[in-house]
């Protein structure tokens, strides 16, 4: 079965989630990987489903509650023997520090040299707004035979250099 990316947002309100996946399941669309939340008060979903349906009849679907709810839509066909992500071991990686531009930039470039996988990676700023702290958390995934001190010793080094904290540790459960 052909398997598509798809892309809503919008301003938040109840009813988009319910709104979004009626319209897939009434054309024949099975939720497989998903991710929804709230980003500065607009509702932002990512999917990937598999369904008999076309991109073009899966944005037919989606028209209604689109137009609803105000959402842009982006449906993309996902090629067949399209590689999974690279394998590795779980870890997660916690930075909290005064709020500056570059933190996202940096830290994932420093991830990238140790050819480290982000797989999941939540910003906010949190704090009062006259002293804003932003905390990031990012799922990882740690290539085997990585030098877990290197590793840790560079982002430490980083976070020294960027007057923030940060913690890295493999996981021990995987909930989800």
């Amino acid at each position: 079965m052909p398997h598509f990316a798809i892309c809503a947002v919008g301003a938040d309100r109840p009813g988009i989630v319910a709104a979004v996946t009626g319209a897939l399941l009434d054309a024949g669309g099975n939720l497989e990987d998903t991710s929804m939340t709230i980003l500065g008060g607009h509702f932002a979903m990512m999917l990937v489903i598999a369904a008999d349906a076309g991109a073009e009849e899966l944005e037919a679907a989606l028209s209604a509650p689109a137009s609803a709810f105000d959402l842009t839509v982006i449906v993309r066909t996902i090629e067949e023997g399209v590689h999974e992500s690279p394998e590795g071991e779980p870890w997660t990686a916690s930075i909290y520090g005064a709020d500056r531009p570059g933190i996202v930039h940096r830290f994932a470039t420093a991830l990238a040299g140790h050819d480290v996988n982000i797989v999941d990676l939540t910003t906010r700023v949190i704090g009062e707004p006259d002293r804003p702290v932003y905390a990031m958390v990012l799922d990882l995934s740690v290539p085997k035979g990585t030098d877990a001190g290197a590793l840790q010793a560079d982002l430490a080094d980083l976070a020294g250099d960027l007057g923030v904290e940060c913690t890295l540790h493999p996981v021990e459960v995987d909930i989800l």
